[in-house]
C-alpha cells in the first residue's frame, strides 16, 4: 500500500515517514481488505457526503457547489455556495443546512433559496467546516482552529507534531438557528455521527488521532466528554458508522477507509485509490462505502485542478445513525 500527497508528505522528516510505513505495513497483514472502483471523476475536492432520499448529497469545496449524485455516478447541481461548503444536515421539516466555511456561517435552503440560519464567525478560529444535524434538529459544527494549509507549508507534519497547534470549538446549534453551547479545546474537529438512539455524538479529532464521544441531552447540549477510540497515525477525517456501532474512518494520510471498533481496535479496511477524505454508507441496502478520494487536500495544490473523485465498495454491514 503506497501513500499519496497528502498532510504527512509536506516535509515530514525521516522519523514520521518511517512511522507511516510501518503502520501501513501492519495494516496489510491484519485483515482481509476490499479494492474500492471509482464511481465519478472530474471534482476538486468533494466533502461530507450524505446518503439522502436515494442519492448521494455532496459538497466540493472549489466548485462552490452543493451537488447530488444517482447510482450510476450522474452528478446534478443542487444549491451553489459562494462561501465554499462543507457540512450538510436536514432538519425536522426538510430543509436543508450548509456549513458555509469562508464566511464562518450555517445556511438554511428553504424551497431553494438560502438564508442565514447561524452565524458562527466568533468561536472559529479558521474556517468552518465539518457538521452532522441530529433527528430533533441540533447541529453540531465544527471548523478548522488555524490555517492547517498555511503551517503544513511553514514547518512541515513534523513541525506540527513537535508544536502543538492551537485547539478549536465545536459549536451547538439549535433547531431554531441559536448557539446553545460551545465545546473548546478540540483538536481539529472533524467528521462527525450520532448513534441510532440520538444519544451519543462521536466526533473525530483529526490532530489527535483520536474519535471522542459526549452524551447529548435533551436540549442538544453534549457532556461526558470521553475517548472513544485512540488511534494511531489514522489522521481521522469524515466518517461514518454501521449497524454493529463500528465506525469507518477516512484516513486524510493513506488511501483507504478503516472500519475501527470502539476501542480502537481495526477491524476492516477498503482501499482506494487516493488520500481518503470523507465516507459514507448509502445505496438502497446503504451496503455501499462512498469514498471522496483527492491527490492531497491542500488548497494551494488542488484549488484549480479536477483530480477530486467518488470511489465506491461493497461492505457486508449496512450504515447506521447520522449523517
Amino acid at each position: 500500500m503506497s501513500r499519496s500527497s497528502s498532510i504527512s508528505d509536506t516535509r515530514p522528516g525521516a522519523a514520521l515517514s518511517n512511522a507511516l510505513d510501518k503502520f501501513d505495513s501492519n495494516l496489510g497483514g491484519c485483515m482481509e481488505t476490499v479494492t474500492a472502483r471509482v464511481l465519478r471523476e472530474g471534482l476538486i475536492f468533494g466533502e461530507d457526503p450524505r446518503w439522502h432520499e436515494g442519492r448521494l448529497w455532496f459538497s466540493d469545496f472549489y466548485r462552490r457547489g452543493i451537488y447530488s449524485m444517482d447510482a450510476r455516478g450522474d452528478e446534478r447541481l443542487e444549491h451553489v455556495v459562494e462561501g465554499q461548503p462543507s457540512g450538510l444536515g436536514w432538519l425536522p421539516d426538510g430543509d436543508l443546512l450548509c456549513v458555509s466555511m469562508l464566511d464562518h456561517q450555517v445556511l438554511r435552503f428553504h424551497d431553494g433559496k438560502p438564508s442565514l440560519f447561524c452565524d458562527i464567525s466568533p468561536y472559529c478560529g479558521f474556517w468552518a467546516n465539518d457538521m452532522v444535524t441530529s433527528a430533533q434538529g441540533f447541529s453540531f459544527v465544527g471548523n478548522f482552529g488555524f490555517d492547517l494549509h498555511l503551517m503544513l507549508r511553514e514547518v512541515g507534519a513534523a513541525g506540527m507534531l513537535e508544536n502543538r497547534p492551537p485547539t478549536a470549538n465545536l459549536v451547538v446549534i439549535s433547531p431554531a438557528g441559536d448557539v446553545v453551547q460551545v465545546v473548546p479545546d478540540m483538536d481539529f474537529p472533524n467528521g462527525s455521527v450520532i448513534t441510532p438512539d440520538g444519544t451519543t455524538l462521536i466526533v473525530g479529532e483529526t490532530l489527535s488521532c483520536r474519535l471522542s464521544a459526549f452524551d447529548i441531552a435533551e436540549d442538544g447540549t453534549l457532556s461526558n466528554r470521553r475517548v472513544w477510540a485512540q488511534l494511531e497515525f489514522v489522521y481521522n477525517d469524515g466518517i461514518c458508522l454501521d449497524a454493529e456501532g463500528q465506525i469507518w474512518v477516512a484516513n486524510a494520510v493513506a488511501p483507504h477507509c478503516l472500519r475501527v471498533r470502539e476501542g480502537g481496535e481495526i477491524t476492516g479496511m477498503v482501499e482506494t485509490s487516493q488520500l481518503s477524505f470523507a465516507c459514507m454508507l448509502g445505496g438502497d441496502d446503504r451496503r455501499s462505502l462512498f469514498v471522496m478520494t483527492a491527490p492531497t487536500s491542500d488548497r494551494f495544490e488542488i484549488a484549480e485542478k479536477h483530480e477530486g473523485r467518488i470511489e465506491v465498495a461493497e461492505v457486508a454491514v449496512p450504515g447506521a445513525g447520522l449523517p
